[in-house]
């Protein structure tokens, strides 16, 4: 279900820029000579802007690597490109889907990932769904999507983790430690999925196992804070607990630190 980026034996996005760029080198050095003339420089503008993409595969890696930098907004104008050229499929409109969630559109984003629920790509789908009712508060529907997604993708950490974050932030405390803890150990040294456990011993009045969590993974003042102030606020009249500690996984190396949240591709 992820746009991650795959690794293709087909000439790679990388491999056409350094192509325009040994290009530009060329004529950067023949200016000795002659100064190119304007329709020259257009046409190297143009290349530039638009790299040589010769088949879908490698258009499809381009536009997975743009969203995994962020670059919504540019990603919808060339899957509009893809598409015209090569027509629309699971993956485009799974791509399409998540940029126009990540643009602010979550009413055409869910009704693209809605299409997408019997398809392959009907996993990814679902934890599109769970993220758009997440940012809308609505953490029931957000756990279900996440749910059903999960069936899917049973050993996806990520997944695992904005499940038990929004089972979390549903009050269901019980559910909540199964996924918090497979995320917490597939992915070590994830920040999101190290703050969620810390969230979740916090609601379990397990404070000391918490604050161990939260040193190991180095958080800051600021996320520490935020951690405390959201379990207080999810489970205000819980005790600290003293027995049945919780297993916490792997020591931690030096990570960046993250407020706990809903996952963003």
């Amino acid at each position: 279900m992820n746009t991650l980026c795959t690794a293709l034996r087909l000439p790679s996005p990388r491999l056409a820029g350094a192509r325009l760029l040994l290009a530009a080198g060329a004529l950067a050095l023949g200016a000795c000579a002659s100064l190119p003339d304007a329709a020259q420089l257009e046409a190297a503008q143009a290349a530039a802007r638009e790299p040589t993409l010769d088949n879908r595969p490698t258009y499809l890696s381009l536009v997975r690597q743009m969203q995994a930098s962020g670059m919504w907004f540019a990603s919808l104008a060339h899957i509009d490109a893809l598409e015209q050229r090569w027509g629309a499929s699971a993956e485009t409109r799974l791509l399409r889907a998540d940029a126009l969630r990540q643009t602010g559109q979550p009413g055409p984003s869910a009704a693209l990932y809605d299409k997408l629920l019997d398809t392959p790509e009907r996993a990814a789908a679902y934890r599109g769904l769970g993220l758009l009712a997440g940012a809308n508060d609505d953490y029931a529907r957000a756990a279900e999507m996440f749910e059903r997604a999960r069936q899917v993708l049973p050993a996806d950490g990520l997944l695992l983790s904005d499940l038990g974050y929004a089972l979390l932030r549903a009050r269901r405390f019980d559910a909540a430690r199964l996924p918090v803890q497979q995320a917490a150990q597939l992915l070590p040294t994830h920040p999101r999925a190290r703050s969620n456990l810390a969230l979740y011993l916090l609601t379990q009045g397990h404070t000391e196992q918490a604050r161990q969590v939260m040193d190991e993974a180095r958080f800051g003042p600021a996320t520490r804070q935020a951690i405390e102030q959201l379990a207080q606020e999810l489970a205000p009249q819980r005790p600290p607990a003293l027995a049945h500690p919780v297993q916490t996984g792997l020591r931690l190396s030096p990570m960046l630190t993250a407020p706990p949240a809903l996952a963003t591709p």
